[in-house]
């Protein structure tokens, strides 16, 4: 017997399988958001885009050669 139960193979006999629960699955329900959080996250998603869009236009015109402050 090992030091590991994983590892012993006693540990999983065939006649084991037979006395088996059975498992149902259910669908689960879809997923409900108030319109609020909806609008919200919609909101913050474009305000993020738009923070990307001017930090990686600034940092292009850091970047340009002819660009002088």
């Amino acid at each position: 017997m090992s030091d590991n139960p994983l590892h012993d193979a006693d540990a999983y006999l065939e006649d084991d399988l037979d006395d088996a629960d059975i498992v149902e699955w259910y669908e689960s329900r879809p997923v409900t958001v108030s319109t609020a959080v909806a609008t919200g996250s919609i909101v913050a998603a474009f305000a993020i885009g738009v923070l990307t869009a001017v930090g990686a236009l600034a940092l292009l015109g850091y970047m340009d050669e002819d660009w002088a402050p």
